[in-house]
């Protein structure tokens, strides 16, 4: 079910800095500050990003340091700095590892969060990989999808309307324990990571939205066929769907993209190119069913990343339709 005709692909971003993997980390990240951080989000902001995201560990082993890197900014205090200094963008985790909290603690994080965001945030959630991570929190790694599971249902009851909110699972036995402030929204979105089986049928049947773990092109559309089937089937099985009956949002993650013809060895991997090329291309993904795709630039600075930042919001989105 491609993006309907006159509508257009969401955009947002993972942001740098908060989160320095070798894998798309650029140079001049490691000696980044707060500021800069602050700077790419407002950009972000004023070019009409839908959403920025921060992502989720709180300790990485040393046999996972060379790669990974141990800088992770923890996303509730990084989302709520930048939900201070900006007006509109919405505020992502992508992902938070949820299983390795209790839930009403992770519910009275991202429900303040919510609450001083005037209802921003997307609450991304996902299992988790790291062994180390939940054997030194007293979780069971090999039970993570279960609790992911469970967990969900979890937030939708503490996030949600009742200020009294009530679970009875397998893992979590909650009630009568009052929390305030409730969240702004509603109805607080989640979005359910991972690429796996497990992963998406779990966005099938729980997720307001998908975010895949970037899946290729040409992978996508098995995937999103899979997730689709697996929703209908539910539904018109009389199973009560986690998510509710809204549509679901479904992402991807492009390539890295550089909007112009850069100067520099930029990958060959990433897309470059005038905003008109741009746009055709990843106007494939709303033909595949996508409605948000999550971009990333190469950049040597700050400054050229906020170039490409502004250069994308405002040459490459309008032609998103």
């Amino acid at each position: 079910m491609p993006v309907p005709p006159g509508e257009s692909l969401a955009y947002g971003i993972q942001l740098p800095v908060q989160s320095q993997s070798t894998i798309y980390a650029e140079v001049w990240e490691a000696a980044a500050s707060p500021a800069d951080l602050v700077a790419i989000a407002r950009a972000a902001d004023r070019a009409g990003f839908a959403y920025v995201a921060a992502c989720d560990h709180v300790a990485i082993p040393r046999r996972l340091a060379d790669a990974m890197s141990t800088v992770w900014y923890d996303p509730v205090a990084t989302l709520a700095h930048l939900a201070a200094v900006t007006e509109r963008v919405r505020l992502l985790s992508h992902v938070a590892v949820v299983g390795l909290r209790h839930p009403l603690l992770t519910a009275k994080q991202y429900a303040t969060l919510d609450h001083l965001s005037g209802g921003r945030l997307v609450l991304g959630v996902g299992a988790g990989h790291v062994r180390e991570e939940f054997e030194a929190l007293g979780v069971d790694f090999g039970q993570r999808g279960a609790v992911l599971d469970e967990t969900i249902d979890a937030l939708r009851a503490a996030l949600g309307a009742d200020e009294f909110p009530s679970h009875h699972g397998k893992f979590y036995d909650f009630e009568g324990l009052g929390q305030r402030p409730r969240p702004a929204q509603e109805r607080v979105p989640v979005w359910v990571g991972g690429s796996s089986p497990a992963a998406v049928r779990r966005a099938a049947l729980k997720g307001d939205g998908w975010l895949p773990q970037g899946d290729p092109r040409d992978r996508l559309p098995d995937q999103i066929a899979r997730l689709r089937r697996l929703r209908e089937e539910a539904a018109r099985g009389g199973a009560a769907l986690g998510c509710g009956e809204a549509p679901i949002t479904i992402g991807a993650i492009t390539e890295p993209l550089y909007v112009g013809t850069p100067d520099w060895a930029v990958g060959r991997r990433t897309l470059t190119g005038s905003p008109e090329y741009l746009a055709e291309s990843l106007r494939e993904y709303g033909a595949m069913g996508v409605h948000q795709i999550q971009v990333r630039f190469r950049s040597r600075s700050r400054a050229e990343l906020i170039d490409q930042i502004e250069a994308f919001g405002a040459d490459v989105a309008p032609l998103l339709t």
